[in-house]
């Protein structure tokens, strides 16, 4: 029989996932937090990179102020795992919100009333991303107690749709308010929805948890976490081709902003451009909700080489309309692969060490951020920015093919085989 139009199908899918998940109260609060702070977060990398710009910097500077950003946030996040499985999840999202809401607010006012210097922008960054690596692995071992276990795509696809929309929103608006008041006000709101965000959390009631193990030492629960995370080939594997993959597109970030304010029209052009890679995570997102694939990760990775797309089409032309395409691929990708293996990490890691082997996901995938932030304003310097791009298209391309060989990768099911779809073990019938 005929199917729906793409379109329409997709429709009548968000509608029926947003009537079942989101009409449980205490998941559509912490919907909505997550929303709004990614929302905010996705309003910084343009307003960072333009105000590193208007004070005159280089390529290279804004690389290293984002780089300042990324290593506090990395060097947190297995603390920040061990933290969150020994704790309370939540009370580690509230602290966080309000780190983030003070070092955020106090940046958006100096660089409004008057004009901080490239360190102490970068300084500011680095607490804000010290919040996120204590935040990141508490969301992923949060959102099981949130959510029945047969709910959990359904929930990661609404929250990777939440992110979509930031990702569309945010940085359209981050780059009209840059190009209108300046990036102050940018970060301004971003602190706001910090704000929005703690008092939520604060508000939202969990079911009764079995207490946390805390006889262990926090070494021992470090030890543990790694233990956990590396008998998981397809993990691993995985993370080491999304840290190289990370690696690689810090030349989109920052020669994108360098070319855009060179070539393109300024800082309302890249936050057009930015909104495009969030268009394509709105489309990924609700992929996310429609497909129910047997190997989850064989589509994550064959969907790697779109994440390439936005570095050739800047290398390539000076077209926005066609930069803009290779951004929506991006997105597409990105957020498809993010919703599936996320999913996939909550289902088949135990409860009890999730938030720590989440920390070592989040660590290992953005471990060469930093360094990749840090390097290709040199390497541009060097070679063209051109030619940076083209090198680093085509080195991603070919770590995703590389992901493809990997036998745990292709084969993993969706499920653990031995589990129901309720997260109980299987009856022999």
């Amino acid at each position: 029989m005929r199917t729906l139009p793409v379109a329409q199908g997709t429709c009548r899918v968000c509608w029926h996932v947003g009537v079942s998940v989101l009409g449980d109260r205490r998941f559509l609060r912490f919907f909505a937090a997550q929303a709004i702070s990614m929302f905010g977060d996705r309003m910084v990398a343009v307003a960072l990179a333009f105000a590193v710009i208007e004070l005159g910097g280089s390529a290279t500077d804004v690389g290293l102020v984002l780089a300042a950003r990324a290593v506090p946030l990395i060097a947190c996040l297995l603390i920040g795992g061990v933290v969150a499985d020994r704790t309370s999840r939540r009370g580690v999202l509230v602290t966080a919100d309000l780190v983030r809401l003070g070092s955020q607010g106090f940046l958006a006012a100096w660089l409004i009333l008057g004009r901080p210097s490239v360190l102490a922008i970068a300084l500011l960054a680095g607490v804000t991303g010290a919040a996120a690596g204590f935040a990141a692995p508490a969301t992923t071992g949060l959102m099981p107690e949130v959510v029945a276990p047969e709910r959990l795509a359904d929930a990661n696809g609404m929250r990777a749709t939440a992110f979509s929309a930031g990702e569309l929103g945010g940085p359209l608006l981050s780059g009209v308010l840059v190009a209108v008041a300046g990036p102050g006000w940018a970060l301004g709101v971003d602190a706001l929805t910090f704000a929005i965000s703690a008092s939520l959390l604060v508000g939202l009631s969990l079911p009764a948890a079995p207490r946390r193990r805390r006889g262990d030492s926090f070494v021992a629960d470090l030890r543990g976490g790694w233990d956990a995370f590396r008998s998981q080939r397809w993990l691993w594997t995985f993370v080491i081709w999304a840290s190289v993959a990370n690696l690689l597109f810090g030349s989109y970030k920052v020669l994108g902003p360098v070319v855009a304010h060179r070539d393109l029209g300024g800082a309302a052009t890249w936050g057009l451009l930015v909104s495009a890679m969030g268009a394509g995570s709105v489309f990924g997102g609700v992929l996310a909700l429609r497909l129910r694939p047997r190997r989850p990760m064989l589509v994550v990775a064959g969907t790697g080489s779109l994440f390439g797309a936005p570095l050739a089409a800047l290398a390539a032309t000076e077209t926005v309309a066609l930069i803009a395409v290779g951004c929506f691929a991006a997105g597409v990708g990105l957020m498809l692969g993010n919703t599936l293996s996320e999913t996939t990490v909550q289902r088949h890691v135990p409860p009890e060490s999730l938030s720590r082997v989440s920390s070592y996901d989040w660590f290992g995938s953005l471990a060469l951020d930093p360094i990749g932030l840090a390097i290709w304003g040199p390497i541009a310097a060097l070679i063209g920015i051109d030619a940076s791009l083209w090198t680093a298209f085509g080195l991603l391309v070919a770590g995703a093919l590389a992901l493809l060989a990997v036998p745990e990768i292709r084969r993993l099911p969706a499920s653990p085989p031995e589990r129901s779809a309720r997260g109980r073990p299987a009856s022999a019938n």
